[in-house]
């Protein structure tokens, strides 16, 4: 079914044209013939799960649950931001862009056999908005509808089209069989083995400890060009541990095949052990091809004590990075100063005169500092004078020492700062920040649960400060409304954790979404960046600008992408798998 004036086409890309042909047999970087088989089993640390849906509030969801399902479109991840057909074999994109449709390819099937139809897209896109997480409200929030044209041919209408990237994230949608849950309660968690069309089904469900997956044998979409050479290893498993150095314990004795190594001191000085020495373990380093991810303590603005721009500017005074570098990264990671870090949609020095322009509009809005004042904003280097800052703020802000407390002069309550954590892990990243905190008179404290009382503490909003993390794409878009704006502050499970709710902000992301160029998005990114660091919302931590991967030595791959790390591309070498077994002692 094609439209006057709208060609049908195997891909999309945000501002050109995608860079592979249309007769394309595989991304560049895979091996077309890898292998098939073996196991790759991988550690969840620090939580648990009790639901096999990752799309609802309720419960928490079991890593890797993605790999059961197929999308409309793939990504490349070899290109900034390119799409090609999975599901769908033709892709027609009005002129005007108020519509895209799709045609879905016949042979295309769910787990137990029936066909993916149009239908299927259609419920999934409605259930997933109305009653899945926020997370599908805030980046579909601009698609008017969706409708089956036929059998296989779907079309999404679009509210306005001033979106470059929402023709491309709609193809993103993941696809759920409408015939399994139209009669089953999707708002509720579930340990279901329920179907999707993706490589992978659900293999093993051990709640809380263990879920398996396995490679579906005859998979629809196997030699498709976006497939071809990719999801090769038989069984990928996720084993649950509470404690990251168990799971270290459990790697070095072979039981976890590879692990992403986040913690910087296991890093330098955690490989000392024989199977690393002999050769049977080895480490790879990938340099991100993304942003640098913003992870932070976010504040919880919902509470009154941080409301004022000063007390948060005091907390942010408080965090010593170059202390903790030294002496428990060793000297491993970067400060993060940006929401859009190691990229052009990074703000510095003074506003820009494209930047001016954008922001003017709000002057009357924003504090003058925004205009006046270079980014990284300029703070004191030396703790010292770093805390004498942050007590003239916090004096400006109304507070004085009684005793050796800091008390609010006019509500006369101390001001006390609780950082909430799942992790003890992190409890080494924060005692620093609490002693900091103490020399001022505030009153800090640890608290750590379990993750399923963590969860609903924050769907709760019940915490003062919380690690949040911040990922950006090199093509920000829509997903920003869920990170920033008022209309996710109230939202449970919304990534808007600081419940930052402000018009300036708001109009600015909305502005970014509907950026028609390269140079327009990243002069609005940087608008957005600069409001958001001279509003001290959250306090930065620190990235490397790369993933440390460990992994016993029986896994192969062509290349690496350029814009990321693709797994899935990966295969396991039989031989050396069979090697590291007889090693082991496990055959």
């Amino acid at each position: 079914m094609e439209d006057a004036g709208a060609e049908t086409v195997h891909g999309l890309s945000l501002y050109d044209q995608p860079e592979l042909p249309p007769d394309f047999t595989h991304f560049p970087y895979v091996n077309p013939d890898a292998p098939k088989g073996g196991s790759m089993i991988q550690a969840a640390v620090g939580s648990s799960f009790d639901s096999t849906n990752p799309f609802i509030i309720r419960g928490t969801p079991a890593t890797g649950i993605g790999e059961i399902y197929d999308t409309l479109v793939e990504s490349n991840p070899g290109e900034p931001f390119s799409v090609y057909g999975l599901l769908a074999k033709g892709i027609r994109l009005d002129p005007e862009r108020h519509w895209i449709e799709f045609d879905l390819r016949p042979e295309a099937r769910f787990h137990d056999g029936e066909p993916v139809t149009a239908e299927d897209v259609v419920f999934s896109f409605n259930l997933l908005r109305e009653q899945g997480n926020p997370f599908y409200g805030a980046y579909y929030a601009d698609v008017e509808s969706a409708e089956a044209l036929d059998t296989h041919t779907v079309r999404f209408n679009f509210s306005n089209n001033g979106s470059r990237e929402l023709p491309l994230i709609v193809g993103q949608l993941p696809i759920l069989p409408k015939h399994y849950w139209q009669d089953r309660d999707f708002s509720s968690p579930t340990l279901a083995r329920h179907p999707g069309s993706g490589p992978y089904r659900i293999a093993e469900v051990d709640p809380g400890r263990r879920i398996a997956f396995e490679r579906v044998e005859g998979y629809w979409g196997e030699t498709l060009p976006v497939k071809r050479g990719r999801h090769n290893i038989d069984r990928l498993v996720y084993d649950y541990y509470r404690d990251r150095d168990v799971a270290m314990e459990a790697f070095k004795a072979g039981i976890i095949d590879l692990r992403i190594d986040a913690r910087a001191a296991t890093w330098a000085t955690g490989y000392d052990f024989p199977a690393f020495h002999e050769g049977y373990v080895k480490r790879l380093t990938i340099p991100d091809g993304q942003p640098a991810r913003m992870q932070a303590y976010a504040i919880n603005l919902r509470k009154e004590k941080f409301q004022d721009r000063r007390v948060r500017e005091a907390l942010n005074l408080a965090f010593d990075f170059p202390w903790l570098n030294a002496n428990i990264f060793y000297d491993t990671y970067q400060r993060t100063e940006s929401f859009f870090q190691n990229s052009d949609m990074a703000a510095e020095g003074l506003p820009s005169a494209r930047e001016r322009q954008i922001l003017e509009p709000f002057r009357d809005q924003l504090p003058d500092r925004v205009f006046q004042e270079p980014l990284p904003i300029e703070h004191p280097i030396q703790l010292r004078d770093r805390l004498q800052r942050a007590y003239e703020l916090l004096l400006d802000a109304g507070y004085e020492v009684r005793g050796e407390t800091l008390v609010h002069a006019e509500r006369g309550t101390p001001l006390t700062v609780e950082v909430l954590l799942y992790d003890t892990g992190m409890e080494r990243v924060v005692q620093p920040l609490l002693r900091n905190l103490s020399r001022l008179g505030i009153q800090g404290s640890i608290r750590i649960v379990d993750v399923n009382q963590y969860l609903n503490r924050l769907r709760s909003f019940d915490f003062d400060l919380v690690t949040a993390q911040f990922p950006q794409s090199n093509n920000p878009g829509n997903e920003q409304r869920e990170y920033w704006t008022s209309d996710y502050a109230e939202q449970p499970q919304a990534r808007n954790l600081m419940g930052l709710s402000h018009p300036v902000v708001d109009s600015l992301v909305e502005q970014l979404i509907r950026a028609g160029n390269r140079e327009s998005l990243n002069a609005h990114a940087q608008a957005l960046d600069r409001v958001l660091r001279h509003g001290f919302y959250v306090i930065p931590h620190y990235h490397s600008g790369e993933t440390r991967y460990a992994m016993w030595d029986k896994f192969e791959y062509a290349e690496l992408p350029e814009f990321g790390t693709d797994l899935a591309s990966w295969w396991v070498d039989p031989q050396r798998a069979r090697e590291i077994l007889e090693r082991q002692g496990r055959r």
